[in-house]
């Protein structure tokens, strides 16, 4: 026998658990799990992550981690909206985080324009490259997903031996650029904090609303619900993901530049990559499923993660990998949620 409807006659909805908010908790509780199993106290542990993110005194250092991860995020998001996947996010940051490198070292102009034409340089010399993937889909066949991933690695190998050979400083025994002038360097706004996360942040508000607000928006996101319809709809597949990859590097040419500009004032070989903002970043965009704005909570979440962990193993015995882990079984939580739906 069915339940009984409302008097209105309508049938009753049961109240459903976010998946991602099911995700969290569920990361939560074996990340706790392992960490008993290690001989600590989980709650210490989780309440270190939560003051080393949120604290006043530690807040701005969450925010300068955010706009590294945030703007990579938005870099795998984009093309993820219309089932795209960007895997030469490491590639593009590092060959606009070089662009921003060179060009106030070799440009004659007063410092403004020098920041304004770095940021360009890097925005677009990224931009060429990561639509190197898609041109290369659209003419011969090769997958975006390999492609990006391939020029990536080419992108990583060609700038460490620009700046360990000819570019190289000569002074210091790294492979690395000599330093910027301060005139092209990122103005301050407040602490760690520069004019980067501005930029960035206007980023996020220009992809968010050509994502709800436009033609271009709606037919990505058509693509990425049905592809077939969106070619008998009259989209033009092939020009979109070269557009589509184009903004995507651009960004991720942006965020080498504002890392560069903002805090390093130099390239250094290896020095964009350590962190992984990259993956970090996709993982963030495949929580929210390439929505913009629900991938930039992701970010951001994962931000504090990452910043707490420091403070997490400074003060417990705990590892800052914990919150690695915990990215992790988010995503798997997912994707096995996901699947067994699918199957269903």
């Amino acid at each position: 026998m069915s339940a009984a409807a409302p008097p209105g006659g309508a049938p009753a909805r049961r109240f459903r658990v976010p998946p991602v908010a099911t995700a969290i908790l569920f990361a939560v509780l074996i990340g706790g799990l392992l960490v008993l199993l290690s001989g600590a106290n989980p709650l210490e542990a989780y309440f270190q992550i939560l003051v080393g993110a949120l604290a006043p005194d530690n807040l701005p250092n969450t925010l300068n981690w955010a706009v590294p991860l945030c703007g990579m995020t938005l870099v795998a998001a984009l093309p993820l909206r219309g089932g795209i996947v960007n895997l030469g996010g490491d590639g593009q940051m590092v060959i606009g985080g070089l662009a921003a490198a060179l060009v106030p070292l070799y440009l004659p102009a007063p410092g403004p324009i020098l920041t304004i034409a770095a940021l360009l340089a890097a925005a677009v010399a990224a931009g060429l490259y990561a639509a190197l993937a898609a041109w290369g889909e659209a003419r011969h066949g090769i997958p975006t997903l390999i492609s990006s991933l391939l020029l990536s690695y080419i992108a990583v190998g060609i700038t460490s031996y620009i700046v360990g050979f000819p570019l190289r400083d000569t002074t210091t025994g790294l492979a690395q650029t000599v330093m910027i002038p301060e005139g092209a360097r990122l103005p301050v706004i407040s602490g760690a904090l520069n004019a980067g996360f501005l930029l960035i942040a206007a980023i996020a508000a220009i992809v968010i609303f050509v994502d709800r607000r436009t033609v271009f928006g709606y037919e990505l996101r058509m693509r990425g619900a049905n592809l077939r319809f969106a070619s008998y709809g009259g989209v033009r597949l092939a020009r979109q993901s070269i557009i589509v990859m184009f903004a995507s590097g651009a960004i991720a040419g942006i965020v080498g530049a504002v890392i560069v500009l903002g805090s390093q004032f130099r390239f250094t070989d290896g020095a964009l990559l350590t962190p992984a903002y990259t993956w970090s970043g996709l993982m963030a965009a495949l929580l929210a499923g390439g929505e913009p704005l629900g991938a930039l909570a992701a970010g951001l979440f994962f931000s504090a993660l990452q910043t707490g962990g420091f403070a997490m193993q400074r003060e417990t015995s705990v590892p800052r990998v914990l919150t690695l882990v915990l990215q992790s079984i988010i995503i798997l939580f997912l994707a096995v949620r996901h699947g067994i739906g699918r199957r269903r």
